[in-house]
């Protein structure tokens, strides 16, 4: 604890890990470029750089703070530094902004902007490098890297999976894949979070906005559409909308504007998975048999024990994943001449997670040897295809989802954050739906941002071991404790992204991290509370799934096999 002067203010400090936290806990912000509070310290953009009161300068991120210090932030020698360091990192760099898919949203540029860097002065001796487009997920642009590490570090450190990382030195350095690979040909997820926190268009999401449009002005095509949990608490920031509201009426407007015919809510199959879940899990338990059941909604994961965890493919649950089940059976419902009116379907999954492109490309995710999602939108794609549109989206009234399958259950809409699914699981097999009982299952330690969370609830005799994480890194953990035996438990659910879908690879990146897991984790469970159905198995759809058009094919449209 201690006293800094901060341009002539004093500001007291207790516990910042370093000099740049303070800085802009005092409301005064310094720029940066490879600085992420949830990450290493790097230090290697020196933009961060401040001055104190014997002129000597030096990196803020990495710099503890000392009682007494006397620092200045915005000196004009330090203007024409961090002035520099930009234009010198633009003489680098692909300067393509008006057509790169970070325009508008780029860290570098807005820096260029703000530090007024017209033009400049150095010429590029970079070679020009391919961009690789080998992923379903990511494009990955070396000619945009400004090396700053960020997404090395985050998918090293949070991700646990380093596919990443620097190669050569001097001009020639550069960030890629070991031995130069392609994306695709590593062990990468497609969880996204290297786009996360990229500053420049270096990694980008691969849109397929262009397929949605042509589908969309063709007449013999019906064009379906299904929106995940998360997408409705991030939407709206993008508009103005206070951060976390529930938007989902008005992206089902303006998607009916937009031309969509059917619009529909992926929290439906959100239901349809723990009905299907909870089932295979107590079957499991009685048995005696592939425990820990392991969550099958997140395809990062799925994708990650498949490539780190092979041992452990007969513990994930045969359950698709939301998507695959909604998309398999809309493919079924309008491959029925009574239903399609003579046209083909052509599904789209609005989702907050870059791993659903990959996804819809698995070879399970193929019924009746035809593709069951023809394209995956993240919500940052959808943002832009609003404004492409025209739709005055602030001023949009609220339209309800279609029918016969736009009814979802509270359970189904907190799928979008950590603990979620474990959540509805507990809905589901609890008998009491009163709200004490709620309540109850709410604050068992369930939810929260915790990295990993264990809880025991007691059911049918025997106390059942549950654990929940977010981030691939702490599923390592998690799975390398129940290897050596450390740790034994009945029931695991893992999000790829920390924080779960909510903060997925796909989302907008409005607001600090910290702002968007706060808002849009309270908006799904805003929106849970003003749901009449609160239980998967109380949404009266699922009862016609199973006893209606699609009675008997429960198994073929809602299961896959991992082998």
């Amino acid at each position: 604890m201690g006293t800094i002067t901060i341009n002539g203010k004093k500001v007291e400090f207790t516990n910042e890990k370093n000099l740049l936290t303070i800085i802009r806990n005092a409301g005064i912000e310094v720029p940066t470029l490879c600085y992420q509070p949830e990450l290493s310290i790097f230090g290697a953009c020196r933009l961060c750089t401040v001055e104190d009161d014997r002129g000597r300068c030096f990196a803020s991120c990495s710099e503890e703070p000392r009682d007494g210090m006397v620092i200045y932030t915005h000196t004009e020698k330090l203007r024409k530094h961090r002035k520099l360091i930009v234009e010198l990192l633009l003489a680098a760099h692909c300067r393509d902004c008006t057509t790169c898919d970070k325009h508008g949203n780029c860290t570098l540029q807005t820096l260029a902007y703000q530090l007024g860097v017209n033009t400049v002065r150095f010429e590029n001796h970079r070679e020009e490098m391919p961009i690789d487009r080998s992923s379903y997920a990511i494009v990955r642009d070396p000619n945009k890297c400004i090396l700053c590490g960020n997404c090395v570090r985050v998918c090293n450190e949070i991700q646990g999976v380093g596919v990443l990382g620097f190669a050569h030195r001097g001009t020639e350095a550069c960030v890629v894949p070991a031995f130069n690979r392609n994306l695709a040909d590593t062990n990468c997820v497609s969880c996204g979070q290297c786009r996360v926190v990229c500053p420049t268009g270096a990694l980008h999401i691969r849109n397929c906005m262009e397929s949605v449009w042509q589908a969309l002005g063709d007449k013999n095509t019906r064009v379906v559409a299904q929106i995940a949990p998360a997408v409705r608490v991030a939407v709206g920031e993008a508009f103005g909308l206070p951060k976390g509201e529930n938007s989902m009426g008005k992206i089902v407007a303006a998607l009916h504007r937009m031309g969509f015919d059917e619009v529909f809510d992926t929290t439906y199959t959100a239901d349809l998975t723990i009905m299907e879940e909870s089932a295979e899990f107590l079957d499991r338990v009685a048995k005696g048999e592939k425990l820990p059941l392991l969550t099958s909604c997140c395809p990062a994961w799925v994708k990650f024990v498949e490539n780190e965890y092979p041992e452990f493919k007969q513990n994930i649950s045969t359950c698709r994943s939301p998507q695959q089940m909604f998309s398999a059976i809309l493919k079924d419902y309008y491959r029925d001449e009574a239903h399609s009116g003579g046209k083909k379907t052509f599904v789209v999954s609005i989702m907050p997670c870059t791993a659903k492109k990959m996804e819809s490309y698995r070879p399970d995710a193929y019924t009746h040897g035809e593709k069951d999602t023809d394209a995956v939108l993240t919500t940052a794609e959808l943002i832009r295809m609003i404004k492409s549109h025209g739709v005055n989206f602030e001023t949009m009234p609220s339209e309800a989802c279609d029918m016969p399958f736009g009814i979802g259950s509270g359970g189904g809409v907190i799928f979008g954050a950590t603990g979620g699914v474990t959540e509805a699981v507990l809905r589901r097999l609890v008998d009491g739906r009163d709200s004490a009982t709620l309540n109850q299952i709410a604050e068992c330690g369930v939810r929260g941002d915790a990295g990993i969370k264990e809880i025991t609830i007691p059911y049918n005799g025997i106390d059942v071991k549950i654990c929940v994480t977010s981030g691939l890194a702490n599923a390592r953990k998690v799975l390398e404790a129940v290897k050596s035996g450390e740790k034994e438990y009945h029931f695991i659910e893992v999000m790829a992204c920390p924080g779960g879908c909510v903060m997925g690879g796909g989302q907008p990146l409005t607001g600090t991290k910290v702002q968007r897991a706060e808002f849009r984790t309270k908006g799904l469970y805003a929106a849970d509370g003003d749901m009449v159905i609160k239980k998967s198995n109380e949404n009266p759809l699922v009862d016609v799934f199973y006893n209606g058009y699609f009675k008997g094919k429960a198994h073929e449209l809602l299961h896959n096999h991992h082998e």
